[in-house]
């Protein structure tokens, strides 16, 4: 057996994750159809602004639906398509119960999105016939115990343990040390290296870059002269060179975040009012579901320019009611929105604290609307964990 000494790091990523998070939940409440089977998509309403797809089936995808795209654009592609709504609630279970699984053979996870993980298992490293061995434990305890796929990639550094997660899927497990990037690496085109955006392939076109390799190969001095510090991170890729450390399990949880990308931009401030409100509720949800309340309240605004810009507010005292962080986040929106026309919304929830940490500021002397509140919100959230997401909404979403 080829022995190696150094580091082992697995990027693990859930196939199609809300897609199959739906299948597996509706498979397990008896229902005997698996949408992963079927043409079917996750989407919002399809009569609102925010009805797109979210996560498509593999049948969907090959009736050309792409994620991003409008359900009613969707639908002209595939008449017979199902359209499932997504229940955040579900995503949230099945990202922890994963994670739950990762912790028994590591301390070292690092989560980089609801949907995939980075984990150092440096400690099995004692040959990559074990590396493999142990990848597939962890994939097939995935699919036999939560009842869906992930794809993992093997390496000695985390980029190249991300990029061998996107090779062929679903269900594959894939390596790509460092001793194997120019066999498996340089020969793909250069649009497939991490972090290089569309916008950026033809340049290097024109700079007759066209596969990782080429890339790797270039005069780096030359790479920094047009593309500033980003020519040298990108050499640095295609070279395989990254020493950022998986991160440890024990490290805190700095904020909770959800953003949504309009299928068409907003030109008016009642419906940006109506995506903020949705955007808050799942984060206040998420929020109250790790039992932690917020001190910073941010709002990100991305103009049809694709021009970024961000506010926050730091509270007070700490919450996590949903009226009170809607209050907050629709005061930023209006310091904020210069009026033009919006292509994505955000809100962040940030400096955390435990939920028991809760104090009302004695200049807020109505404690009995505080504990209403709460105790609406409670209600609201164990019956949407019960019954699902769409069980009890708020009135500005009714259809008139």
């Amino acid at each position: 057996m080829s022995k190696f000494k150094e580091k082992l790091i697995f990027h693990i990523d859930v196939n199609s994750a809300f897609l199959s998070w739906s299948a597996a939940d509706k498979l397990k409440k008896g229902e005997n159809i698996d949408l992963r089977d079927i043409a079917s998509v996750i989407g919002g309403d399809e009569q609102s602004r925010r009805g797109v797809v979210l996560a498509k089936s593999m049948l969907a995808k090959k009736s050309g639906i792409v994620t991003g795209e409008s359900l009613f654009a969707a639908r002209k592609k595939c008449a017979n398509l199902v359209v499932a709504s997504p229940d955040f609630r579900i995503y949230e279970r099945c990202s922890r119960d994963m994670k739950s699984i990762f912790m028994d053979y590591t301390p070292f996870v690092e989560k980089v999105s609801i949907d995939e993980c980075f984990l150092d298992v440096t400690s099995y490293n004692t040959s990559r016939e074990a590396a493999l061995s142990l990848a597939y434990d962890i994939k097939d305890r995935i699919k036999a115990e939560l009842g869906f796929t992930v794809n993992v990639g093997i390496s000695d550094v985390k980029l190249l343990a991300k990029m061998a997660s996107d090779f062929e899927k679903p269900d594959k497990i894939h390596t790509l040390f460092k001793s194997e990037i120019r066999k498996k690496l340089w020969e793909l085109p250069v649009g497939e290296l991490f972090m290089v955006g569309s916008k950026t392939v033809p340049r290097l076109n024109n700079l007759n870059i066209f596969t990782i390799g080429d890339l790797a190969q270039y005069d780096v001095e030359f790479l920094r002269y047009h593309f500033k510090s980003s020519g040298t991170m990108m050499w640095n890729y295609a070279n395989g060179i990254d020493d950022r450390e998986v991160k440890s399990s024990k490290d805190e949880l700095k904020g909770i975040s959800n953003s949504t990308t309009l299928s068409d931009d907003i030109k008016d401030k009642e419906d940006a009012y109506k995506v903020l409100l949705s955007l808050v509720e799942h984060t206040s949800t998420r929020l109250r579901d790790i039992k932690k309340c917020c001190y910073c309240i941010c709002v990100t605004i991305r103009n049809h320019e694709f021009i970024d810009y961000s506010r926050s507010k730091t509270l007070s005292s700490p919450t996590d009611s949903t009226q009170e962080i809607l209050k907050t986040v629709k005061r930023i929106f209006d310091e904020s929105w210069k009026g033009e026309p919006i292509r994505l919304l955000g809100v962040s929830l940030n400096n955390l604290c435990e939920d028991n940490f809760k104090q009302i500021s004695i200049f807020d002397v109505d404690t009995a609307r505080d504990k209403k509140q709460r105790a609406i919100d409670k209600t609201m959230d164990s019956l949407r964990g019960r019954y699902g997401e769409d069980i009890v909404m708020k009135s500005v979403f009714l259809k008139k």
